[in-house]
């Protein structure tokens, strides 16, 4: 990987990260939040710039792997008026989540882009197979296949990673065959291995559909939709133990994958962008401890409660979940490098 892709990764990271602190520090604006720093990067400082108007400082840091808006009020007591703590539950809420669903919007529209711009449009119809011997029981040219192993499909994209999750083993396909709803048993896809998991792979190919403006807008609907359901399930399947430390990646993982994306193609390099960022905004919205879900995991229970758990205590359970988050961090980012010069 050259170093002209290794800097146009390390942008796109820093720009994705840009736009999720840039969430948080919008809405605290909004709210009338008094922002000490916007921050981009952690460790020691390179450069910052205090606002005289709003007296925030914006800084970039010498580690590009992630950024922060610190808020006055936000890990303790202030009597400040403008002190995010101070502020209504609903409000802190928005301004915790602000980060994430920017993330999330900013990828689908992305998303939605790429798919109006591209060239055909596939959907879950089988054209062919790749087999020349396939028996009637099993899947035909011209079956429309609407679910795999119970998970239903609407798109190519979605077919394909259904296949790669469950087809490790028999499973059912429903499909509509002459107008008419067939299950197909048990049926057996090709097993790959890579990086000591398994995945299912399709044994045949599906045709193209009209590029209508309703088809263009019910792929983009259902492609964002898909890469949130399919984040959530590989956090599953990671913590059941499907995959190893070896499928997970930290930011030196997600630069590497960026530069290879861009060395592959623009389209490539735009996709794998907005699937990080869906990504980001997601992972960001799990309710542990140190992440923002976490955060509006303890304002639910304050929204409930009418009062919010003792400040020492949230601060010493964030403080230990972002330890925790720390480590991992560097036990990943180890393996990254490791890889990246293996």
């Amino acid at each position: 990987m050259t170093v002209l892709y290794i800097l146009i990764a390390i942008l796109i990271f820093g720009l994705l990260v840009v736009i999720h602190e840039g969430g948080h520090f919008l809405f605290a604006r909004l709210f009338g939040v008094t922002v000490n720093e916007f921050s981009i990067g952690m460790g020691p400082k390179i450069f910052s710039r205090k606002s005289k108007k709003t007296g925030t400082a914006f800084s970039l840091r010498a580690f590009p792997v992630g950024g922060f808006v610190s808020m006055v009020g936000e890990d303790e007591e202030s009597e400040d008026e403008n002190a995010f703590c101070n502020k209504s539950v609903l409000k802190r809420f928005i301004i915790t989540a602000a980060g994430a669903i920017v993330n999330i919007t900013v990828g689908i529209l992305i998303m939605s882009v790429l798919i109006a711009s591209s060239p055909q449009l596939y959907g879950t119809c089988v054209a062919e197979m790749k087999s020349e011997t396939v028996s009637e029981s099993g899947l035909m040219a011209g079956d429309v296949i609407v679910s795999v192993g119970g998970a239903r499909v609407y798109t190519a994209n979605d077919l394909v990673y259904q296949i790669m999750r469950r087809g490790i083993e028999p499973c059912d396909i429903v499909v509509i065959r002459n107008g008419e709803k067939i299950v197909v048993e048990r049926y057996q896809f090709p097993v790959i291995q890579e990086e000591g998991s398994y995945f299912g792979e399709p044994d045949f190919y599906v045709s193209a559909e009209a590029k209508t403006p309703g088809n263009v807008l019910k792929h983009a609907f259902i492609r964002s939709f898909s890469s949130i359901r399919m984040i959530w399930e590989q956090l599953f399947d990671l913590v059941r133990g499907r995959y190893s430390l070896k499928s997970v990646s930290g930011p030196v993982g997600v630069t590497k994958a960026l530069g290879e994306a861009a060395k592959s193609s623009f389209g490539d390099m735009v996709y794998l962008s907005a699937f990080i960022s869906i990504n980001l905004g997601v992972v960001n919205l799990l309710p542990l401890p140190a992440l923002d879900g976490g955060r509006l995991l303890f304002l639910l229970i304050e929204g409930v409660r009418r009062k919010p758990i003792s400040r020492k205590v949230e601060g010493y359970i964030h403080f230990a979940g972002l330890a925790l988050l720390l480590i991992l961090m560097a036990v990943v980012t180890f393996k990254d490098i490791f890889g990246l010069f293996s």
